[in-house]
């Protein structure tokens, strides 16, 4: 599957979205997703796979719990495919940058 397959369902962005806050329960991961997106915890299951099984998540046990977290391999396909487009705003947020600093310089002289 493609990472904007992937991506392109808005339930897997939230969760990879709580994923990015750190390690979380299969079990609160679905309490969330499911209260926002009004599913059932085997739909939430289901969601969680195709993210570990197409590289954006990781899976391990502790005891009876399931532990995901982020994996960043996913990801690169993605940032692979923005890096195309850095161009058209590196210039911009480079000209932002000297702006604060100009504006940092200002305020410390009197």
């Amino acid at each position: 599957m493609h990472a904007f397959d992937v991506l392109g369902d808005p339930v897997r962005r939230r969760i990879l979205e709580l994923l990015a806050d750190g390690e979380t329960s299969a079990g609160d991961v679905a309490s969330a997703v499911g209260a926002e997106f009004g599913i059932s915890q085997p739909a939430v299951s289901q969601h969680l796979r195709v993210l570990r099984d197409n590289g954006f998540a990781t899976v391990r046990a502790e005891g009876t719990r399931r532990l995901y977290a982020v994996d960043p391999t996913g990801l690169q396909e993605v940032d692979a495919w923005v890096e195309r487009f850095r161009v058209f705003w590196d210039h911009k947020l480079d000209a932002l940058g000297t702006e604060i600093a100009r504006g940092k310089k200002a305020r410390r002289t009197p």
